[in-house]
């Protein structure tokens, strides 16, 4: 991926570093692949506002992506490398032998014209995905299924990989991208290389006005707010707002928020990093 810093010729582009989309191949996505999306605000169904921040955008229409993975054993050829305003990784048009189209989560690397496959007859080559129990230890993997049949859940997002770093009876041990090392079913199938656009992180909107486009609205700090309206309002001068928590009072460092009896508990060996 390469990016591109703008030219100061405005202040909203003073400080903007964009994507150049050299990997991209076209601007017109598959038609039959298309479905609407549409956008809540934040409200809920009696129109109250439920969830802040959000608003407004461009109009967007979903890609249907296969996560599932699960026509096996026939080729299909890279058609388009596209972009998906749903995602932050890129995504790959594929044209079966029967001619099937499908839209999967781009792999870094992956070229128009490549064959990928699927299945127990595929190769641990770039793009194809397989079964846990069918790749070499030590491969990078991404879209990864938590139950088999469900679709991938696990490394989806623009330059996200797993580690395949072990097997160990019905179980296949991965090192997460956060650090994180759980156990997954060896049935599960996931997906040869690394998620594409691994610089998305180090973009710059450069303006304001370029998230409210991607339909996220301003958000006030609580610290500016009167002490009816957040925990760590009000005070005389600019007072430090005390330790920092949400809106609800919830303590936004350290304190841990995940449920204690959860059932996938029992898979994860160590924790993210920094985590004890």
């Amino acid at each position: 991926m390469a990016l591109r810093k703008f030219n100061p010729t405005t202040p909203g582009s003073r400080f903007r570093v964009g994507n150049k989309y050299t990997e991209l191949t076209t601007d017109k996505p598959e038609k039959s692949l298309l479905a609407p999306k549409k956008r809540s605000g934040g409200r809920n169904g009696k129109g109250k506002m439920t969830v802040r921040h959000r608003g407004g955008g461009h109009k967007k229409r979903y890609r249907i992506i296969d996560f599932k993975r699960n026509k096996h054993n026939i080729p299909a050829t890279v058609k388009t490398i596209e972009y998906d305003p749903n995602r932050s990784a890129f995504i790959a048009l594929l044209v079966y032998a029967d001619g099937e189209k499908r839209y999967i989560i781009a792999p870094e690397g992956l070229k128009v014209g490549m064959k990928l496959e699927a299945g127990r007859s595929a190769q641990p080559e770039l793009g194809n995905a397989l079964f846990l129990k069918d790749i070499p230890l030590g491969t990078l993997i991404h879209n990864i299924e938590l139950q088999p049949g469900k679709g991938g859940a696990m490394a989806r997002s623009a330059g996200t990989y797993a580690q395949l770093s072990a097997k160990d009876g019905k179980y296949a041990i991965l090192r997460l991208p956060s650090g994180e090392t759980r156990m997954v079913l060896l049935a599960c199938i996931a997906t040869i290389g690394t998620v594409s656009n691994s610089d998305h992180n180090l973009q710059n909107l450069g303006k304001a006005g370029r998230r409210r486009w991607m339909g996220r609205r301003p958000r006030t700090r609580g610290v500016a707010m009167n002490p009816v309206d957040h925990p760590m309002g009000g005070g005389e001068g600019r007072a430090s707002g005390g330790h920092p928590r949400s809106r609800t009072g919830v303590y936004a460092k350290g304190k841990k928020t995940r449920n204690k009896n959860k059932a996938s508990s029992r898979l994860i060996i160590s924790k993210r990093k920094g985590r004890k």
